[in-house]
């Protein structure tokens, strides 16, 4: 009987955000999970009672948020879209839209995702337009040009906890929750801001859905929101909202915490793995996240990033990318996120088999640093 090839791996590829190390759990829950939808049946645009948005999907939304504290929805309304990336370019669009003669300005504090950039210059609105660092306008004297400021928390990609840093009567704040769930960070608090956004694909993995929801306090603006769907998609797929209650109905089943349990410890435990490894290296350094109080699990709980931000401390190495990727690691360069190219973000969402083989070629380059560092002192000896 022929033997199967031996398939002998060479490389990591670790840029994007998919959270594939979700399969698992999935899988112990196949038939719960599952979703059988009749050729008859979600046919017209809208539900019978009219609206776009599933009753029953929007009660599990709120109960999930119930559930594990990170966010106010009471006073708030609804709007649902294709995945965080759609309403965060309805949240720019509601809140820039308005009777003044020049643009808004957009920004984000660095390091910050760079999809709001990319999203905002492919559209060249007259409304909006991206000014870049959030911080360069903090002293400005200037309080007449509206301002709209993107709040990363966590932020992507050192997964710090964040709050805004521009204030004013003309600052509109997108809170970007994103990465906000007991999986990937401590909940100190609910966050309880005018305009939040959040994704199925980060809370349960199922990233290729496309589904996100904001939580809005100010009428006008969910009604802008709603307008920009409309026109943009019409309407958010009704299969989509479907697949996305059935999704929340298995997150909500028994004490509703095994997903959180689940994903937590797996987080914890890779970001524990790689900080251990990575501790004695002088060239290489990762982003420092401080134990914090969580009132999910209602103790100081350690860090459980959705990513590691590497940074190459050697003066050689100021390209950190090329440097990975001569170990065979490919990561997202930090100047995507409108920082130096000594940083780098690197996934940590991956199968296990992915996150195994990234410490594998991490202990490799840690390894060969001692080697060198070892070199060299006996060679001084001897010289």
């Amino acid at each position: 009987m022929p033997q199967k090839p031996v398939v002998t791996r060479s490389l990591v590829s670790l840029p994007g955000g998919d959270p594939l190390y979700l399969e698992p759990f999935w899988m112990k829950h196949a038939a719960s999970s599952a979703v059988l939808v009749a050729g008859w049946h979600r046919m017209s645009y809208r539900f019978s009672d009219g609206s776009v948005i599933s009753q029953e999907l929007e009660k599990h939304i709120r109960k999930v948020h119930a559930i594990a504290g990170n966010a106010v929805t009471d006073g708030r309304y609804i709007v649902v879209g294709a995945g965080s990336t759609h309403l965060l370019g309805a949240a720019v669009y509601a809140l820039s839209t308005g009777n003044s003669s020049s643009p808004a300005k957009v920004v984000a504090s660095t390091p910050y995702y760079p999809l709001y950039k990319q999203q905002v210059d492919y559209f060249r609105a007259v409304d909006f337009e991206f000014e870049g660092d959030a911080s360069l306008l903090n002293n400005t004297s200037d309080t007449t040009s509206r301002i709209i400021e993107f709040v990363t928390s966590p932020n992507n990609p050192d997964c710090q906890l964040r709050k805004a840093v521009l204030n004013g009567p003309s600052v509109r704040t997108i809170h970007d929750h994103a990465y906000y769930w007991p999986h990937y960070s401590a909940i100190p608090a609910p966050a309880d801001e005018d305009l939040m956004i959040f994704t199925i694909s980060k809370l349960t993995g199922h990233a290729g859905t496309r589904f996100g929801w904001a939580l809005v306090k100010d009428e006008a603006v969910y009604q802008r929101m709603l307008e920009y769907i409309s026109m943009s998609e019409l309407v958010t797929s009704k299969d989509t909202q479907l697949r996305a209650l059935q999704l929340l109905k298995v997150v909500l089943e028994g004490d509703a915490r095994q997903i959180f349990d689940f994903a937590f410890h797996r987080m914890r435990d890779r970001w524990e793995k790689l900080s251990k490894t990575l501790s004695t290296s002088k060239r290489f350094s990762l982003q420092v996240i401080a134990p914090q109080y969580c009132t999910f699990y209602q103790k100081v709980r350690g860090p459980s990033p959705a990513y590691a931000w590497l940074k190459c401390e050697r003066e050689e190495d100021g390209d950190c990318a090329v440097v990975l990727r001569s170990a065979n690691i490919i990561g997202r360069e930090g100047t995507m996120f409108n920082t130096g190219s000594r940083y780098v973000r690197l996934s940590l969402l991956k199968r296990d088999d992915d996150f195994n083989f990234l410490l594998n070629m991490i202990k490799k380059l840690v390894s060969e640093e001692y080697r060198a560092e070892n070199m060299g002192r006996l060679q001084s000896i001897i010289g």
